[in-house]
């Protein structure tokens, strides 16, 4: 596996749909030890997550990619602006496959993050973590990310912070 040939490609939707579900449910298994919030009590949450990735991607063109190695998809992102601060960014997601993890491709991710971020101008971002999720946690503390503490609306996730300036 070399890092170093990687690629960040907005996301494909019409392709890769199942893909940024996938993801996105293996993400909330990271996180919560399943997926069943991801989908909701309907069962409809892939089908409203695909809605809003795409309307996200709308609005901020650049911010939701693939992390390709050669042809293969081994990582996402989502990223935005913080819905109650305009001024700082948010990243919705960080996501490497579990064959990847440990590699330093989540490291590149945190890079794009922080050039995306630049770009905007916004000189701070905020992401959300779960305590329990033990590895996310270690990774954003040696990147500088600080714990910010429970959400107010979600106590079970940690708000995280990182400063650009």
């Amino acid at each position: 596996m070399q890092i170093e040939h990687l690629e960040f490609k907005p996301i494909d939707l019409a392709k890769h749909a199942d893909v940024c579900v996938a993801f996105r449910e293996d993400s909330y298994v990271c996180s919560f030890g399943s997926a069943e919030l991801f989908h909701g009590a309907d069962g409809k949450g892939a089908e409203r997550y695909v809605n809003w990735l795409c309307e996200k991607m709308k609005r901020f063109p650049g911010g939701c990619v693939h992390v390709w190695s050669g042809s293969e998809i081994i990582g996402q992102m989502e990223m935005g602006r913080f819905r109650s601060d305009a001024s700082l960014g948010y990243v919705n997601l960080y996501y490497v496959t579990a064959r990847w993890r440990g590699t330093g491709v989540a490291s590149l991710l945190d890079e794009y993050a922080t050039a995306f971020f630049k770009r905007l101008s916004l000189h701070s971002a905020r992401l959300s973590v779960t305590p329990t999720n033990t590895r996310a946690v270690k990774f954003y503390l040696r990147h500088g990310w600080k714990d910010l503490g429970p959400r107010e609306n979600a106590p079970e996730v940690h708000y995280m912070g990182k400063n650009y300036a």
